[in-house]
């Protein structure tokens, strides 16, 4: 069997295989996140966002489907930002017209985000025909090709959590060994 050009090998010392070898799923696994990456920022150029700014409008829509009330510290939370860079971001999303503050329904002294209808309407016409295609080539594989998908972005997400874990442990240790250092 021919090898698809698209696996893209990443050194002469691979040798040829019938199928994919682990390093041509690799390679296929930064090819999808670079497109994503690239996909991410068309979609903040054209709708003149910076990355937190989607992340918030992205859960503000996700929340309103969902039938819930945002409140400012919902979005702080959610986005582990303080709550002053959180009325930042609010103010932004209310200038670009992706988001206005309104008053809590049952707490007069609290408010409440909510998305607009034009940033659902954006995020739909922008995003839209990608998710569908998307959709539709997850919905063409059986049961048992979602559930070894499934499981390999499972393993991988993991393999990712577990190396920004080690790394936060890592700085911890670095850092309790040059306070250790500075009281001497």
């Amino acid at each position: 069997m021919q090898q698809p050009e698209e696996f893209g090998r990443s050194g002469y010392w691979y040798p040829e295989a019938e199928s994919a070898t682990t390093v041509d799923v690799l390679n296929m696994l930064r090819r999808y996140r670079g497109a994503e990456t690239a996909m991410r920022a068309r979609t903040r150029a054209s709708m003149g966002m910076n990355e937190t700014d989607l992340l918030a409008l992205r859960f503000l829509l996700r929340e309103q489907r969902a039938g819930r009330i945002v409140r400012p510290i919902d979005i702080a939370r959610a986005l582990d930002i303080s709550t002053a860079s959180t009325t930042t971001l609010i103010d932004r999303l209310e200038k670009g017209g992706h988001a206005r503050r309104e008053p809590h329904p049952t707490d007069r002294r609290a408010g409440v985000v909510v998305p607009t209808t034009h940033s659902d309407d954006e995020v739909k016409s922008t995003l839209g025909a990608m998710h569908r295609r998307m959709l539709t080539l997850v919905d063409e594989l059986s049961d048992q090709e979602r559930a070894v998908v499934t499981r390999f972005l499972a393993g991988m997400t993991s393999a990712i959590e577990e190396a920004s874990d080690l790394d936060e442990e890592l700085r911890d240790v670095i850092r309790s060994h040059e306070e250790g250092s500075s009281d001497q």
